[in-house]
């Protein structure tokens, strides 16, 4: 099952830990500069608090992501059938990590 999860049901210390590790992963685009660890992780923070970007937590494969709340991942999942076996079949498909 995919979770939207509410960035103030996490602790500070689980907050942290969940941004840095999004922003740790390689190939994560933070344009044509590279900026330092610490930047990134402060630009992520404030787009979770302002609302531009949510935390996306995947049962099956037990890995949390960062979407842009205009992205086209999240109106599918908004648009999905009620039926939940289908739901989740379809949204573990398209959050699948690249192996």
């Amino acid at each position: 099952m995919i979770h939207i999860i509410p960035v103030n049901k996490l602790s500070a210390r689980a907050l942290r830990g969940v941004i840095e590790e999004f922003i740790s992963r390689a190939g994560t685009d933070y344009g044509a500069v590279d900026a330092s660890m610490e930047t990134k992780f402060k630009q992520a923070k404030a787009s979770l608090l302002n609302g531009s970007v949510v935390l996306v937590f995947d049962d099956e494969t037990e890995t949390t992501n960062m979407f842009r709340v205009d992205d086209p991942i999240l109106k599918k999942i908004y648009a999905l059938p009620e039926d939940t076996e289908t739901k989740e079949a379809i949204l573990a498909e398209m959050i699948k990590p690249e192996k």
